[in-house]
C-alpha cells in the first residue's frame, strides 16, 4: 500500500550504492516523500539540528563517527519522538535483539530485498516493531554493564557526543578544536565532562568504553557492521 501524505525520511549510511537502494525503497512506498541523506554520524546530526524533522531515520551501525549502537543510542535519547530503523549487514539474532534493546523499532538485514524493505518500513510507519523472522523468536537479556553505559552515551550532550566520536577516531584536542571551529580551551573542558558522565579518568578509557558496543562480543561472534 502507497503511502500518499508526505512524509520526511533520512537515510544514513555511508555506501551510496546502497543509500540509492534504500531511496528506491523509500520512494516505492511513498512516492511524495522527502529524503535526505547522511554519510557520517555527524552529517546526521547536522541533518537533525538544523530542522529536527523527520518520520523515520533508516541507520547504519557501522560509519564514520559510530561505535556500534552508539549512533542509535544518542539519537534516541535526544530524539525519542524520531523511530529509527536500524539497518545492517550483520544478520546476528542477538544484535537484533540488542538493537531493539535500545530502542530501534526495527532492523532490517541489508540481504533483504527492495520488497522486504519496503514491507519492514511500511509495519514500522503503522506503530510497530519490526524484527526479522530469525530474530522474533529469539530472547535478549541486556548486560547491566551495556544498560549502564548506554544511559552513561545517552546523558552527553551533542557536541560532546561529537567530541568523543571524533576521540575514537583518533584525534587530538587540536584537531578536535579546528574541525568544530571552536578554541582548544572549550574542547578540554567537553573532555573532562565526557570523563565525568562515563566514569572514566583516561582518554583512553573513555573511548574503551565506548568502543565496547562495537566490538566483536563472545555472546554474538559476529562484528557489527
Amino acid at each position: 500500500m502507497l503511502i500518499t501524505e508526505s512524509k520526511h525520511f533520512i537515510i544514513a549510511d555511508d555506501h551510496p550504492l546502497f543509500r540509492a537502494a534504500l531511496q528506491q525503497a523509500v520512494s516505492s512506498l511513498a512516492p511524495d516523500c522527502t529524503i535526505r541523506e547522511a554519510e557520517s554520524l555527524s552529517g546526521l546530526q547536522d541533518e537533525l539540528e538544523d530542522s529536527g524533522k523527520a518520520d523515520l531515520i533508516l541507520l547504519d551501525l557501522n560509519m564514520p563517527g559510530a561505535n556500534g549502537f552508539s549512533g542509535l543510542i544518542f539519537i534516541r535519547s535526544h530524539y525519542p519522538h524520531i523511530p529509527v530503523v536500524v539497518v545492517s549487514a550483520c544478520e546476528d539474532a542477538n544484535v537484533m535483539r540488542q538493537a531493539i534493546e535500545y530502542e530501534a523499532a526495527g532492523y532490517i538485514a541489508k540481504s533483504s530485498s527492495l520488497d522486504d524493505i519496503s514491507t519492514a518500513l511500511q509495519f514500522v510507519l503503522d506503530g510497530n516493531i519490526y524484527l526479522p523472522e530469525k530474530a522474533r523468536q529469539h530472547v535478549y537479556a541486556i548486560q547491566p554493564k551495556d544498560k549502564d553505559l548506554a544511559e552513561r552515551l545517552a546523558s552527553l550532550t551533542p557536541q560532546q557526543f561529537r567530541v568523543l566520536s571524533m576521540m575514537t577516531e583518533g584525534m587530538l584536542n587540536k584537531q578536535i578544536a579546528y574541525d568544530l571551529t571552536v578554541s582548544e580551551a572549550t574542547v578540554k573542558a567537553h573532555v573532562t565532562a565526557i570523563f565525568r558522565k562515563l566514569g572514566v579518568r583516561t582518554r583512553t578509557q573513555a573511548v574503551i568504553a565506548v568502543q565496547a558496543l562495537d566490538i566483536e562480543r563472545s555472546d554474538t561472534n559476529q562484528t557489527i557492521a
